[in-house]
């Protein structure tokens, strides 16, 4: 049992609440205890009230409300008891004729209120009755984040971040980030920003205030330091970059991605794009970022970091950008993974920092990570991911062992959140369709970690998001996900699909995972995609977004064929390079890829902005020309 599940005396229907019941229930509650031969609503009741109590706005609701729909009596009473042990906590209680919830504030009394939809929804789908039943309830983490990268070429429109919000708000997700490098319209910067699409000011104020609403916090997040690439390729800024050219880094050579901390006009750019974008949110947070600048120290640092050490160098700076988000009222996030490569620095972060501690494969060392921020006596939140980028059609497998080894290890450390990241590195080629299982399992995890919550993904994918009473969009997003274990390459943050498509001018022989690609393996994906696909065709989603959920789902799957049979050729040309296949072939691959750039240039704009798309389909264009000019 996945909750705390107590009977007074015997209840004779509890099969049926075992497994049927908590299944409706995304975020798995604390406590659940049924009172024995009492029926608190039937089905037909619960048909006349769900439409009015999810109506009905909690914050304008004081003290007791009776009505009467049709004939049928309910009562509700909502109090607020700031005295209740844990923070966002509740009691929802089930009688006769009497829905009682007592929240230790408004957002507690909003998640009641969700988990009393989901009871009313069992009890419809199921034409089953309610029992009475009292349920006591409180997150495991006290922020439960989800982050979304809009700064590698997608940028959803107003309409689907909109629609975003209202599902993460569904979820019990409390914290909402949009990664930014340079789509935000700075106004003094539209040379970064101009072919983006970026978000305005006026429109961070329209979400922020619709996240508000939905009892989710819009924390501002502008990486200031690594991860620059999107300004310092701009010769306007070549100046504040760390390495203008070449350096060898533990990327191999690289430049133009990191601030040059040594630069005072690195601190005067973020100071102004701080004071010019911190005002449009409400939150008292901001997430600076600050992670892998694996410059650092290889160009125009390198004597201060002679002198001082690379570490202190980064410290330095981030305090600095520390110290102006407090001038502005903020406290700040920052990535936590360059600090930790020098731990004993930790305890000399300001106390008021939170650390964001991020890792994504199944078996990320988060358990080790955490006490070092524990025992410095700062805030940190656990960071895993989707495991949807650079994936095409998800790395389903690895994502749910790294949200769940992130969930235990981050509850038993006691951290202070739980954010969920969805990047969109090179390309961001997956579409929403295939990211929706992590992030629903990782709002569930994030809420309260439970084993059978994995066992419940695939029925709530389809009753919730999807309404596919046949089930098999969810049976298909699931297999599709898991694809890429049909490879048996090792573990990496990529699968084969999209390796062979990003590496399509590399040797397969130089890389520790495409060295292990057979063609039989990649035929047995290929296989599995095509069950996935049959399982798709016979599925009946009825949700808002039914019709571009289901184009998605077969565009991705196209195109990790298309990595297959690009893979498969390879293997049998001479020296496993591209150029050696055979021009037939390169012609037929070719006429196949076209086809999928059209398609990815069309879906892209039903959910995103046109900014970004231009880069995103260059990428798959390069390897068009290649097979054409080879």
């Amino acid at each position: 049992m996945k909750f705390t599940l107590l009977f007074f005396g015997l209840f004779i229907t509890s099969g049926v609440l075992a497994n049927d019941f908590d299944k409706y229930l995304i975020n798995p509650p604390q406590e659940l205890i049924v009172t024995e031969g009492c029926e608190a609503f039937s089905a037909v009741q619960i048909s006349q009230f769900a439409d009015f109590i999810k109506s009905i706005e909690l914050s304008n609701l004081t003290g007791d409300l009776s009505f009467d729909l049709k004939g049928e009596k309910l009562s509700l009473s909502v109090s607020i008891d700031s005295t209740l042990t844990h923070a966002q906590g509740y009691t929802l209680e089930l009688s006769q004729d009497h829905i009682r919830i007592s929240a230790q504030n408004l957002a507690a009394a909003y998640y009641a209120k969700l988990t009393l939809l989901q009871l009313f929804s069992y009890a419809m789908e199921e034409n089953a009755t309610l029992p009475c039943l009292t349920i006591k309830d409180w997150p495991n983490f006290e922020r439960r984040g989800y982050m979304l990268d809009i700064s590698r070429d997608k940028v959803p429109t107003m309409e689907s971040l909109y629609r975003l919000i209202d599902q993460l708000a569904s979820w019990k997700i409390n914290e909402l980030q949009l990664y930014t490098e340079h789509t935000y319209a700075y106004k003094d910067h539209k040379v970064v920003w101009e072919n983006s699409s970026p978000l305005t000011a006026e429109e961070i104020r329209l979400l922020d205030k619709y996240c508000k609403t939905r009892f989710i916090d819009l924390v501002p997040n502008q990486n200031s330091f690594g991860h620059m690439e999107n300004w310092l390729k701009h010769d306007e800024y070549l100046d504040l970059a760390e390495c203008p050219d070449d350096c060898e880094t533990i990327w191999g050579k690289s430049k133009r991605t990191s601030l040059a901390p040594t630069n005072p006009a690195s601190f005067d750019l973020m100071k102004s794009l701080y004071e010019e974008a911190l005002p449009n949110f409400s939150s008292s947070f901001f997430n600076i970022g600050g992670d892998e600048t694996v410059e650092l120290c290889e160009g125009k640092s390198e004597a201060e970091c002679e002198k001082l050490g690379q570490g202190r160098v980064y410290l330095d700076y981030l305090v600095k950008l520390n110290n102006e988000a407090n001038r502005l009222g903020f406290k700040t996030q920052f990535w936590g993974d360059i600090i930790l490569n020098h731990p004993e620095l930790i305890s000399e972060l300001p106390k008021d920092m939170t650390a964001l501690v991020w890792g994504y494969s199944d078996d990320h060392a988060f358990d080790e990570q955490l006490p070092k921020f524990k025992a410095a006596g700062l805030d940190f939140y656990v960071c895993p991911g989707t495991s949807s980028w650079r994936s095409l059609i998800g790395r389903n497998h690895n994502a749910f062992l790294n949200l769940k080894n992130a969930a235990i290890s981050g509850q038993e450390n006691e951290a202070k959140g739980y954010l969920n990241t969805n990047w969109g590195d090179y390309g961001h080629w997956q579409p929403l369709s295939v990211v929706y299982p992590s992030m629903l399992l990782g709002a569930s995890y994030a809420w309260n970690y439970q084993d059978e919550s994995l066992d419940h993904l695939e029925f709530q994918l389809n009753h919730y998001l999807f309404k596919d009473k046949t089930g098999n969009t969810a049976k298909s997003v699931l297999m599709l996900g898991n694809t890429y274990l049909d490879t048996k390459i090792p573990k990496g943050n990529a699968n084969a699909f999209h390796l062979l498509l990003r590496r399509y001018l590399w040797t397969m022989q130089g890389n520790y995972q495409t060295k292990e690609l057979t063609q039989e393996n990649l035929w047995a994906a290929d296989s599995t995609i095509q069950r996935g696909l049959d399982i798709l065709s016979l599925a009946e989603p009825e949700s808002e977004d039914a019709q571009i959920t289901i184009d998605e789902l077969k565009q991705a799957a196209a195109l990790a064929r298309h990595g297959i049979h690009l893979g498969v050729a390879r293997l049998k040309a001479e020296n496993y390079d591209t150029k050696s296949i055979p021009a037939e072939r390169r012609k037929e691959l070719s006429e196949e890829l076209a086809l999928l750039i059209a398609q990815h240039k069309a879906l892209w704009l039903v959910r995103n902005r046109e900014g970004g798309l231009k880069d995103s389909a260059a990428k798959l264009e390069d390897i068009l020309e290649f097979y054409k000019d080879n």
